[in-house]
């Protein structure tokens, strides 16, 4: 029989009523022959409220207690959605991370998997009980709970799809899959079919919200065929039944893609900020004094550009970071001057990153000229540019964003019906 893993996050599973709807798309993929497992988030809002909870009975908590009490809601869900499946005549059975047991590294709060054992959970299959999992938890070195951070029951489903090979692991969200960019910004998005797990990866990285990146990229190491679709579309729709062609988009190897477009989606990602040092003296080690210190502060620098002057002596070095990093960052770059050894340091923030994604554009030139040409026709300035096999990122004032995109959708055809 064919194995399945299903996964509904927090808005899918939001009250009972919801819960029971889940268990309805549940019931209608063991009907068709299915071996089920299900990973649930907790109830929307939930989370939020158990940290709150634990910020308020300490600010600097211990952060393994912090695990233990996060931890609660996908548990609470889990056994709420056995339940229900139990009274619609279906064997389940509710499953919690340390009883797989789901093995983790020891950094409570924010821990990868390092470890699945499949055994159990086959042999439980195999005799026909629907599998429901909490998601977003695990067991760490130290025999305690360990939680995988915001989003981590994507990462907790596919995960769990690759240790007992699942033919396809299904993410189900309030969205009916994946879009050529935000269509609530762009009315014209179009659904994806297909994407690549290194398109996804980028789209998820760079400001598309619908999958979790550690999740992707679990998926491509893998192999794990990722199914994105609704849980809001009623489970009993004939069109849901379809084994070949359900409404979604699946997120698979780059070899199923029959037709590779040139772009395939835009994504972007606001509250960026940029910093420039200049007249930095251009040595061997100098970006090892910029760069160590602001990631031993963990702080993300993404956008990098170098420019030297003209008798080689010094350089200026741009970059950007989180705008909620920006502060932090300013102060370490401030107190590594000595060690840097720029002149001045200049700061904006309130950009936007917008990206420009598609495998097809590894066997096409001009991508870029066409986008800058473009920008620039509607008066757009590009602060900088970063550029990888398949994708091409510019940084903007943020207040161009929805301008940006949308020339940039409509430029690669995207728009078309």
């Amino acid at each position: 029989m064919a194995r399945l893993v299903m996964k509904f996050g927090g808005t899918s599973v939001a009250d009972i009523d919801r819960i029971r709807i889940v268990a309805r798309h549940v019931k209608r993929e063991v009907d068709a022959g299915f071996q089920v497992a299900v990973v649930v988030s907790a109830m929307s809002g939930k989370t939020n409220e158990l940290v709150s909870w634990t910020r308020a009975a300490a600010p600097m908590h211990d952060a393994r207690e912090y695990d233990a009490v996060v931890a609660s809601g996908e548990q609470v869900t889990s056994g709420l959605l056995a339940i229900a499946l139990q009274e619609m005549g279906i064997n389940a059975r509710s499953w919690q991370g340390w009883q797989i047991p789901i093995r983790t590294d020891g950094a409570h709060g924010a821990a990868r998997i390092v470890d699945i054992d499949g055994s159990k959970l086959i042999e439980r299959l195999e005799q026909g009980q629907v599998a429901v999992v909490a998601g977003f938890q695990g067991l760490g070195p130290d025999n305690r709970i360990a939680t995988l951070g915001r989003g981590g029951s994507d990462t907790s489903a596919v995960a769990i799809a690759a240790a007992i090979k699942a033919d396809r692991c299904d993410i189900y969200t309030d969205v009916d899959g994946v879009y050529t960019t935000d269509p609530r910004m762009v009315p014209k998005a179009k659904r994806l079919d297909r994407v690549s797990h290194e398109e996804m990866l980028e789209m998820a990285s760079l400001g598309a919200k619908v999958l979790q990146v550690r999740s992707v990229e679990l998926a491509m190491v893998h192999g794990v065929r990722t199914f994105v679709r609704s849980s809001f579309v009623d489970p009993e729709d004939p069109g849901l039944a379809d084994p070949n062609n359900p409404p979604g988009t699946l997120i698979c190897d780059e070899d199923e893609i029959v037709e590779k477009q040139v772009v395939t989606g835009i994504a972007y990602a606001k509250d960026e900020a940029q910093i420039s040092l200049r007249e930095v003296a251009d040595k061997p080690g100098v970006a090892a004094a910029v760069f160590v210190p602001l990631a031993e502060a963990n702080i993300n620098v993404d956008m990098i550009v170098q420019n030297v002057s003209e008798d080689g002596t010094t350089t200026d070095m741009t970059f950007t970071v989180p705008n909620t990093d920006f502060d932090r960052a300013w102060k370490v770059l401030a107190e590594a001057r000595d060690s840097i050894g720029y002149t001045s340091v200049q700061g904006s923030r309130d950009l936007t990153k917008v990206s420009v994604i598609g495998i097809g554009m590894r066997s096409h030139a001009g991508v870029a000229a066409s986008a800058f040409k473009a920008l620039a026709g509607k008066g757009i300035n590009i602060r900088a540019i970063t550029t990888s096999e398949i994708k091409i990122s510019i940084l903007i004032d943020a207040a161009y964003t929805e301008l940006a995109v949308r020339t940039l959708h409509s430029l690669y055809g995207l728009d078309a019906a």
